[in-house]
């Protein structure tokens, strides 16, 4: 009778095991089926509109779509009003995203000033570190981190066509001196400049609105423009362009978007691609668990010489072979 009953202990206890290994695997399975059904909150952060940061965004929603995740989006579009942007920034922290991706420079600040706990996730920013946005493109540290707009070789590039094809002494500059990553542009401007003998003549626009006239204060000081990626005057690039094309004046620009909209030339790259890279630092983020701290930011990975030919007739200049450039109409 013992034996017998030890035996059914035994089989009984065999029993316990096996379904508790069962109740756990259907809770596992429940958990990663929850999961893959969540719908996760993400807030968009866009300073201003424009091509380059519409194609960000473009690029930032694709990456996501194409992982499979489920989301809902909250987005903001500043309209390059700091007021609103940093009320947009508080308002999409104050709704509980799960993640907030930040389009330019001014709009991660005040992300980053919002949140210190969710994840910030931001794209066609020129300096990162010196926008004290992360720690190093490395080790960003803390909550953000993300995809700069600038690749090392562009302005220098740029400003070495400017002095040796296009024969320029003095080049004009338009840009909002309030924007960090403008200024810190100007600044390599200015150094790779001096290499040439070249001049930078510099006007400043502090809204969409005072770009032309910033322009045409120019205009007779100049042998030609370089418009950065300064979101302010890019917002407003046709200002310049028929300011510009009607005294002849070739304007450099700072990505390919705005050779598409009548830019001589850029040294750049797609910022649908720099938006994309950034979802897909979001989808380790919200599907992998990865922690921003943990993820490097990056720099564009393609840099393309492009120019546009109708601009290029219009100014009468002939696009040298050399130049090894990429036509544009």
């Amino acid at each position: 009778m013992k034996k017998k009953s030890m035996l059914l202990l035994l089989v009984t206890a065999a029993i316990m095991l096996v379904l508790a290994a069962c109740g756990k695997k259907d809770e596992t399975q429940d958990e990663k089926a929850n999961a893959d059904e969540k719908t996760y909150k993400v807030g968009i952060l866009q300073y201003v509109e424009h091509p380059s940061l519409n194609e960000a965004t473009k690029g930032f929603k694709a990456a996501l779509k194409g992982s499979g995740l489920k989301v809902e989006y909250d987005e903001q579009n500043a309209q390059g009003d700091p007021a609103n942007n940093t009320t947009a920034a508080n308002n999409l922290v104050g709704a509980g995203n799960d993640l907030i991706f930040a389009n330019a420079t001014p709009s991660a600040q005040a992300v980053q000033t919002a949140t210190a706990d969710i994840p910030v996730l931001f794209t066609s920013v020129t300096d990162a570190v010196g926008a004290e946005l992360i720690q190093s493109m490395e080790k960003p540290g803390a909550n953000v981190t993300g995809t700069v707009d600038t690749h090392p070789e562009a302005i220098p590039n740029t400003v070495k066509f400017i002095a040796n094809e296009l024969k320029a002494k003095k080049l004009g500059m338009v840009y909002n001196a309030g924007e960090q990553n403008s200024r810190a542009q100007v600044d390599i401007v200015k150094k790779e400049a001096k290499k040439y003998g070249v001049e930078v003549v510099e006007a400043s626009a502090n809204t969409s609105a005072d770009v032309k006239q910033a322009t045409e204060s120019l205009v007779s000081k100049v042998d030609a423009y370089y418009i950065i990626t300064d979101n302010t005057v890019v917002s407003a690039l046709d200002s310049v362009l028929d300011v510009a094309t009607d005294k002849k004046i070739p304007v450099m620009v700072g990505e390919l978007d705005s050779v598409k909209r009548g830019g001589f030339g850029a040294y750049g790259f797609s910022y649908y691609d720099i938006g994309y890279e950034a979802g897909q630092m979001a989808v380790q983020i919200l599907k992998d668990g990865k922690k921003p701290a943990d993820i490097p930011a990056a720099y564009p990975a393609n840099l393309k010489f492009e120019v546009n030919k109708e601009t290029a007739d219009k100014l009468g200049i002939k696009i040298n072979k050399e130049w090894n450039a990429e036509e544009v109409k």
